[in-house]
């Protein structure tokens, strides 16, 4: 039984989730305020964390900063009553992995739930294979797809799982000028159409992660007016 972590300063809000969870057959846990939060996901397993933004202690931006310094990369859907982009895009630039806005059904929740957890335990049923086991080299990258793990020149990096799938679907096809609408569909599903600064997040934190030099990167390429290119090297 998968469990999920709800954090969230609203007792209607925690009931209706854990409720709504219980009956889909997750295990639930929950927290009230960031410290708590923090605390729980550090010393259990879970396999998501239903995050609301606005929390009493330490606020959902900062739970997640934490928990993403502690290497705990359990896949994180942010929950905000702000409308404000910057908001959304914040919280994904400190490494959350979707987000819902208030209000919300529960239906709306357990989709996107769902979504998260397919890509996490590797089973998209889009392009990106993380069930097949063969190994992607370019250049000095190394990416085995079954057991989710990416090193560069050696040295193993973390990924979120996000950050995994778009890598994956780039290093698949290499020296191709990908739009942004193109990737956004491939990676992220139709649920995202428009939010293209999404791509634009994750491409940053792929480059802070497998460039030596992220602002002149080798692999991610920048094609301006038109989107991305993942360079494969003629030569290790």
């Amino acid at each position: 039984m998968q469990k999920v972590l709800v954090v969230d300063d609203e007792p209607a809000i925690v009931t209706l989730l854990t409720y709504n969870l219980e009956k889909a057959n997750y295990e639930v846990d929950s927290a009230v305020n960031g410290p708590d939060a923090v605390h729980l996901a550090i010393e259990k397993h879970y396999d998501a964390i239903l995050l609301d933004l606005m929390l009493p202690g330490l606020d959902g931006v900062e739970v997640t900063k934490k928990l993403r310094q502690e290497k705990v990369d359990t896949p994180i859907l942010m929950i905000t009553a702000k409308t404000d982009e910057f908001d959304k895009v914040f919280g994904l630039e400190l490494g959350a992995d979707d987000y819902i806005t208030k209000p919300f059904s529960p239906r709306e929740v357990l989709a996107r739930l769902k979504a998260v957890l397919r890509r996490t335990q590797g089973s998209s049923e889009r392009e990106t294979d993380f069930n097949d086991s063969q190994q992607l080299h370019v250049g000095n990258i190394v990416i085995d797809q079954s057991t989710v793990t990416v090193t560069v020149g050696g040295r193993k990096v973390k990924l979120t799982p996000k950050e995994f799938e778009l890598l994956v679907y780039l290093v698949k096809r290499p020296n191709q000028v990908l739009k942004r609408d193109q990737m956004l569909e491939g990676v992220w599903g139709f649920d995202y159409a428009g939010q293209t600064r999404m791509v634009d997040i994750h491409i940053s934190h792929l480059r802070d992660k497998i460039e030596k030099d992220p602002k002149h990167p080798v692999y991610l390429r920048t094609v301006r007016g038109f989107g991305y290119r993942f360079e494969a090297p003629q030569h290790d």
